[in-house]
């Protein structure tokens, strides 16, 4: 069975996005999403493919929708997250988003990569709650963006 992460960036209110979109521009983030997702499966809902408008590079894309007519060159088109699952093998696999994938994936991940933004932002969209009964922090980078003037983390929890 493969191993699976969720790899997410919240606000302090725990908010993902706004019509679709980050509500933020933070480069220290994308950069950590790169570093950490080549190289690996990366698993997404149709919006969040959408919002992002192609295929990720170095990266197994595998899109989930409801949809069974939507199809995008470069990536795998499945209907579930059980059947995005049952393709991989023994490799990582990320879930990057959004809302709805985050929700039904939670009980199934070993372990979140979360990058909190100590700062809030409308948001119409939102990260569920790390119950720290199921999840426990077991790493914290803390950084400053001089550019974007944002103090913020990059956390990891794994499940207990």
């Amino acid at each position: 069975m493969s191993s699976l992460s969720i790899i997410v960036a919240t606000d302090s209110k725990l908010g993902i996005g706004i019509d679709n979109k980050l509500p933020w521009h933070l480069p220290e983030d994308l950069a950590h999403f790169k570093r950490t997702t080549t190289g690996h499966a990366i698993i997404m809902g149709r919006k969040t493919f959408e919002s992002i408008g192609r295929p990720l590079p170095n990266r197994r894309n595998i899109v989930v929708t409801r949809n069974h007519e939507w199809q995008h060159a470069g990536v795998e088109v499945v209907a579930s997250l059980d059947a995005a699952r049952a393709l991989l093998d023994q490799e990582l696999a990320f879930i990057i988003g959004g809302a709805e994938i985050y929700s039904q994936s939670m009980e199934l991940a070993n372990e979140l990569v979360v990058t909190e933004i100590q700062q809030e932002f409308a948001c119409d969209a939102f990260f569920p709650v790390i119950n720290p009964l199921i999840w426990k922090e077991t790493g914290r980078e803390k950084h400053f963006s001089k550019e974007k003037n944002l103090h913020f983390a990059f956390v990891t929890y794994k499940k207990i």
